[in-house]
């Protein structure tokens, strides 16, 4: 009688890691901390064979002693020991995206939570890695541990995807929502926000929409098939929001958060990213703090919503992580949904013919006729009022008022041309603020 044959155990997926700052560090952790279900999740053992980072010898509290390191980090692209590159460095251009192409050119996975390089080159990386063969994943490139991107891209695939949209930045919805909860201005919250480090000494790309931008233009080609495009995202943020604005929101029965939108519409695609009223009833108004959430609506499954912690050591290496066990296992698929040649290139609608409601916020100097005029001009741009309010501020120099007004649903163009018929009045003290009304 022949002895059974014992099967050879499959070989360990090689990693190498660039970077060990808090997301890297977080990497090596989460890998030994949950190594026995990650191990058996992904069907084979998961070896970090070599890292790269600014400091060689620093203690950074985990386990290095199995992987050699290298100074230069795209080295570690051709090191015969390596499987996947876990690129946790950053940056949209510069080493981060040296190392990237390096990677897929040979033949190397890539996973990275690089939301700026996926954003203005994940085209161009995806076509690399389908020439060579190469997986290349960044579901914590978006909303960190939130697994949005294989939702949309494998739960979400028998759908027509109608509409993407979320809050998809932490930073900026910590401050509007303690804006909301405290009634302190933005400068205020953003000084409070920076001293206990969830802002940014340069808080930029947070709270003037960015990173949200980013985040979006990936969303946006997952769901819509489409090749990904950083450039087409219309982007404002957060600076204009008054506190003032935050009150008057919450007495008509919104608030207010800073919200990406892409939706496709006759082969267009619009991609935004701005400051909105919510409906009180809205899943996104109960969003606070730092939370993401993102949600999509299917012609068949209706409307999905994906929340959860959108940053943070953990979540992003709990995304990253995940992808391993995808490539472990060869699952991985296309990065945005369909091969890279299939992704279109799709012209970029034009707003002006979408109908909305919007709040409209005026500073104007206190003085007769002020209001007539913007009225005037809203009835000669074919706008119709639904309310209007005025506040006025005592101020030594005569004061200032506040105007507020929501507008019917019309066409955007009508709004845009009514701003246009009261630019360089000198009744206006300040440029208008206008933030659409979220659809329900």
């Amino acid at each position: 009688m022949k002895a059974a044959r014992t099967a050879t155990p499959p070989s360990p997926l090689r990693i190498a890691l660039a970077g060990l700052g808090t997301v890297g560090v977080g990497v090596l952790r989460l890998i030994e901390a949950n190594r026995a279900i990650v191990e058996a999740r992904a069907g084979r053992a998961i070896a970090v064979t070599a890292v790269s980072a600014r400091e060689a010898g620093r203690d950074r509290g985990v386990a290095l002693a199995d992987a050699a390191f290298e100074a230069d980090m795209t080295a570690l692209a051709t090191r015969p020991d390596v499987d996947v590159v876990v690129e946790a460095v950053g940056g949209a251009d510069g080493p981060a995206l040296a190392l990237a192409e390096a990677a897929l050119g040979a033949g190397k996975g890539l996973v990275t939570a690089n939301k700026a390089m996926i954003a203005h080159h994940g085209l161009r990386l995806a076509e690399l890695a389908a020439r060579n063969g190469a997986p290349l994943a960044f579901e914590a490139a978006v909303a960190g541990g939130i697994p949005v991107i294989k939702g949309l891209r494998e739960g979400a695939a028998a759908n027509a995807v109608e509409r993407i949209y979320g809050i998809l930045n932490g930073t900026s919805n910590y401050i509007l929502s303690t804006m909301e909860a405290t009634g302190a201005d933005f400068a205020e919250v953003l000084a409070e926000a920076q001293g206990k480090g969830y802002a940014e000494a340069d808080p930029a790309f947070d709270v003037d929409g960015v990173d949200a931008a980013h985040k979006l233009a990936i969303l946006a080609a997952i769901g819509f098939g489409a090749q990904v495009d950083f450039a087409a995202v219309a982007t404002s943020g957060i600076r204009p929001v008054r506190a003032a604005d935050i009150a008057q929101a919450r007495a008509l029965g919104f608030v207010i958060r800073l919200v990406g939108v892409a939706d496709c519409q006759e082969g267009r695609l619009l991609q935004r990213v701005r400051p909105c009223l919510v409906p009180a009833g809205h899943p996104l108004a109960h969003v606070t703090g730092a939370t993401n959430a993102v949600v999509a609506e299917g012609n068949f499954a209706g409307r999905l919503l994906f929340q959860g912690a959108g940053a943070g050591a953990g979540p992003t290496a709990s995304a990253i992580v995940a992808d391993l066990i995808d490539i472990a296992r060869g699952t991985a698929g296309p990065p945005f949904g369909l091969p890279a040649p299939e992704l279109a290139a799709l012209p970029i609608a034009d707003p002006g013919g979408r109908a909305g409601r919007d709040y409209i916020r005026f500073t104007v100097a206190d003085r007769p006729g002020v209001l007539a005029e913007i009225t005037a001009a809203m009835r000669d741009a074919g706008v119709s009022i639904e309310s209007l309010i005025q506040r006025g501020r005592a101020d030594e120099d005569g004061g200032e008022v506040l105007v507020a007004m929501v507008t019917h649903e019309g066409p955007e163009r009508s709004v845009a041309r009514a701003l246009e018929l009261l630019e360089g009045s000198p009744s206006l003290t300040a440029v208008p603020l206008v933030l659409p009304i979220l659809r329900d």
